[in-house]
Parts: C-alpha cells; sequence; structure tokens
C-alpha cells in the first residue's frame, strides 16, 4: 500500500487504521502505483482553533476525499486531539472507497477497553463514555456497551493492585502438533522436543533464581502462570520438577490464582491432572477451538472433538476450581451453523470461563502461506462474534477481558467470559500492565511495572525480552541479565531506562 504523510502524523497510526480496510497490506516506501494497490494521503493542518485534517484514498480508479476538524479541548492532549481529527478524516475517505464501516471505529490499540477505563476512572458516567465512544471514537453502539461491561469488570479485580506483588509466568514453548493458525514460538518436531529435559533444567535454575529475588524484595505473588505451546506436552516427572520448584519458591505463599495451560487435548491424562491438583493448580483450560470435526480436521489440531470431551470429563473429575474452554470465531472452513453449534455444545457443559477469540491471520503461520485468508469484513464471523456473546451473557457470563490483533477477520476482538468468581487474573494483570511479570523460559518477556505514585503521573513500564528460540535460550546459559535489571529496577530504577505505554485509541 502507498502511504503519504504530510503533518506531524503518528505515520505507524494510520498504517494501522489502512489495516482495517486492507488487512496484511506492507507500507514499502518504493512501492510503485499499479492495479490493485490503494494509495492514501494524509494531510494535517495547524488551525487556531485546532487541526483539520485531510484524507484521499484511491484504488482502481476510484477516489474518496474527506476533511475532518476537531478543534482544541482542555480535557484532551493535543496527541489526543491529532489523532483524533486524522482518524476521523482516514475512516471516512476508507469508509466510503471501501464502503465498509469498521465497528471498532478508529480505535485500534491492543485494549479497546482502555479509553473507556480512563473516562470511568476520571468521573465520567457510563452514558457519557458510550456517547463518546460513538461520537468521537466512532465506535457501534454494541461494541462502546461490551467496552464499558469489560472496563467495569476489570476494575473491580484490579482494585486491589500494589506495588508490592507480581505475577510469575513460565514458558513452555513446545506442542504436539502445529496448528495451521498458529504463529507462536512453538515447537514439534523430534529433534525439537529432544531439548525439553534440558530446558527443564535451565527452567528450575532461571526459577529458583527469580523466586529468591522476589522474596528478597518481599513481593507477594498473585498468580503463577505456564503457558505456551502446551505446557501438558510434558512428562510427569519433567512436570513434577518443575511444580516442585514452584512450591519452594513461593514459600508457603498460596498464589490466588495458579494455571498450567492444558489446551490440548491430546496432552491430558488423569496422571497429569492429579499430579497439577496435588501442588495446588486451581485454573488450567481446556481448548477444542471448534466442535466441528471438519474444521477441526482442516486447522491441524489433531485431535478429536471426542477427545475433548475426554479430556473435559478428566478436569472436572479432578476438581479444578476454574476449568476454561476457548473458541475461534472465522477459521476456514467454519460458519455461523457450525461455530453456533459449537457455542450450544460449550454452554451445555458450562465451563467456569470461556474465551472467545477471532480468527486472526498471522503471515508466518502455514495457513497464511498456503491461501490468502485476509477478510475486511471477516464473513460469518461478526454474526459469531455476536452470537457468542449474547448466549454467554444470557447464561451468565461476565465480560472481564478483551484484547484485540492485527489482522483478525472482520477486524472484531477477543473476549474472555467467566461465571462471577472465576476470571482469569493473570491476563487481566498482563494486558493491563497493572504489576510486575516475572517470566521465565524461551520467548517470554518480563514486565517491571512502577504504578503511578500521585495523580496524572502515568506507570512506568521496564520490559526484558528472553531469547526467543529455546536453543539460543539453553545457549545463553543464565538469565544474570533478567536478574540484573530485575535488581536494579526495584533498587534504583534508571530514570533514563524510564518507558511509558503508548497512548492507545
Amino acid at each position: 500500500m502507498i502511504l503519504k504523510i504530510d503533518g506531524d502524523i503518528n505515520r505507524y497510526y494510520v498504517q494501522t487504521l489502512s489495516m482495517i480496510f486492507f488487512p496484511g497490506s506492507s507500507f514499502p516506501e518504493d512501492e510503485k502505483p499499479g492495479p490493485g494497490i490503494p494509495e492514501l494521503s494524509v494531510r494535517l493542518t495547524k488551525l487556531p482553533s485546532g487541526y483539520e485534517a485531510t484524507a484521499v484514498a484511491f484504488l482502481d480508479g476510484k477516489t474518496a476525499e474527506r476533511t475532518e476538524k476537531m478543534d482544541a479541548d482542555p480535557s484532551r492532549t493535543d496527541e489526543r486531539i491529532r489523532k483524533l481529527c486524522v482518524g476521523h478524516a482516514v475512516i471516512a475517505a476508507l469508509g466510503e472507497l471501501m464502503e465498509y464501516r469498521p465497528s471498532w471505529g478508529i480505535l485500534t490499540g491492543v485494549r479497546p477497553s482502555k479509553v473507556a477505563t480512563e473516562m470511568l476512572n476520571a468521573g465520567t458516567s457510563k452514558t457519557r463514555a458510550k456517547r463518546i465512544l460513538t461520537q468521537d471514537y466512532l465506535v457501534f453502539p454494541k461494541k462502546a456497551a461490551l467496552s464499558i461491561d469489560v472496563a467495569l469488570n476489570e476494575r473491580s479485580i484490579m482494585s486491589g493492585v500494589t506495588g508490592k506483588e507480581c505475577s510469575v509466568y513460565v514458558s513452555i514453548p513446545f506442542c504436539p502438533s502445529r496448528c495451521s493458525y498458529c504463529s507462536f514460538v512453538s515447537y514439534t518436531s523430534k529433534r525439537f522436543l529432544s531439548l525439553i529435559p534440558e530446558y527443564v533444567d535451565r527452567l528450575i535454575i532461571d526459577l529458583t533464581r527469580v523466586f529468591a529475588l522476589a522474596g528478597e524484595f518481599g513481593l507477594r505473588i498473585r498468580t503463577v502462570y505456564f503457558g505456551g505451546g502446551t505446557p501438558t506436552i510434558l512428562e510427569p516427572a519433567l512436570m513434577k520438577r518443575l511444580l516442585e520448584t514452584v512450591e519452594r519458591g513461593l514459600g508457603g505463599q498460596i498464589p490466588e490464582e495458579y494455571t498450567f495451560e492444558s489446551g490440548r487435548p491430546d496432552t491430558i491424562d488423569n496422571e497429569k491432572l492429579t499430579l497439577l491438583r496435588s501442588f495446588g493448580v486451581n485454573r488450567i483450560s481446556v481448548n477444542p477451538q471448534t466442535l466441528c470435526p471438519e474444521v477441526l480436521s482442516g486447522i491441524g489440531r489433531h485431535h478429536t472433538v471426542e477427545d475433548f470431551y475426554r479430556a473435559y470429563s478428566l478436569a472436572k473429575e479432578a476438581g479444578f476450581d476454574t476449568v476454561n474452554t476457548d473458541l475461534i470465531a472465522g477459521l476456514p472452513g467454519d460458519d455461523f451453523r457450525k461455530f453456533s453449534a459449537s457455542v450450544d455444545g460449550i454452554l451445555a457443559l458450562r465451563p467456569e470461563n470461556v474465551t472467545v477469540h477471532t480468527f486472526c491471520v498471522k503471515r508466518s503461520s502455514e495457513l497464511n502461506m498456503q491461501e490468502n485468508v485476509y477478510s475486511m469484513r471477516g464473513g460469518d464471523a461478526g454474526k459469531c462474534v455476536d452470537y457468542s456473546q449474547i448466549k454467554l451473557q444470557q447464561a451468565g457470563y461476565i465480560p472481564y477481558y478483551m484484547y484485540r490483533q492485527k489482522n483478525t477477520v472482520g477486524n472484531f476482538e477477543n473476549v474472555g467470559f467467566a461465571l462471577p468468581g472465576h476470571e482469569g487474573k493473570y491476563n487481566i494483570f498482563m494486558m493491563e500492565e497493572l504489576h510486575s511479570i516475572l517470566a521465565v523460559g524461551a520467548g517470554a518477556v518480563s514486565k517491571f511495572v512502577r504504578l503511578p505514585r500521585s495523580a496524572g503521573e502515568k506507570a512506568v513500564i521496564k520490559r526484558v525480552f528472553n531469547s526467543k528460540y529455546p536453543y539460543e535460550y539453553l545457549r545463553a546459559g543464565s538469565c544474570d541479565d533478567l536478574i540484573s535489571k530485575m535488581r536494579g529496577y526495584y533498587v534504583d530504577y534508571p530514570a533514563a531506562d524510564q518507558e511509558e505505554p503508548k497512548d492507545e485509541t
């Protein structure tokens, strides 16, 4: 896509808006005009009263042009006003060109409920917040209402967060097979799976050091989360060694939430579940993604619907406090009839926690390499998402967690639903950047969070990235960098290293 910018405009922001209409687009500097190549020119002009933005969109002989003005507003930063003005012009021009209006309007951030949270925390009423989302941010009313509900439910969980707590994340980036839609750093070949014993040895060393330092600084560990990949790919003996390490590290502390992702039903058996329960794990996930055999086969899950029911039954019998199940709307080969049947099937089981994702096209996924599966409108996906949200809320589930990804079909969202008291706290702590996340393992990212100390001050975030691949992680030999930066953060956090979260609109 050809993108031309004139004025004080965040180029990346315009790119993300453009990708709503042209998902999967890239923006090479040397792109040449031609058939099927969209073009967008955006100009921002400073006026005495505020800003004026003009966007001109062109594709295959069709042109659309829109100009929008935005007055200065003492309640908003200059940057926010510029983004609103540019966003209105770009959405209007591209919307006219493509004859499409996105349901989330100009909100492009990972956390679409962030704006609602800011307004509610500032004392804005629910009614006014909804009106601002629909009028200023061009969000559909049903999405604005969802955003406000999520913000309110998140706030009740976030209220007890302090600066003297954290969560621990353990990365197990291995899977029995790779789903065709997946781009996570997870490994399935015999060569990589052979690294697992050595990988567990290294995790034990790193976990021991991280827990020791957390204890040194008096951090209360609120949640522990084993993610992946598929952590239940581990053999029971290796799993037990890791669980024993966590038990020693906790030193008698009992985390509010202890999650061990068990997403692939073909890795779950009674021995592993009994072991997990014996060490205090109280939350697991058993994920079908769909209950349609044909769709399941098409996405390369390598397990059956019957496998899911078997694993789910074992998990319930094992007595976990919370069992999570995931569904994905908009999968290739799926449609409203099949997806609604999957929703109804999951609701019949009544798991404590259900997450409904929208199919996201990852550049490095097998599906994207085989065919172009990007979709602006998303086919049945919007209808599927709406059905899941209506049915889950009618069944007593509350939306407590929401995020969005680039290149989801139809630009729709991922929403976590839970029966009251079974919300996934780690997900909220991680996504909302409420407290520090101490992460070990390949591809894991630690976040050191300093909460605002006074009104008007922003949280300060420091991130530490582990080596991406297991063999790199093993080759590195120690977590000295993580420990050093963790110690530096809690002893004397260098001002020069401070990072602030992006202003997500």
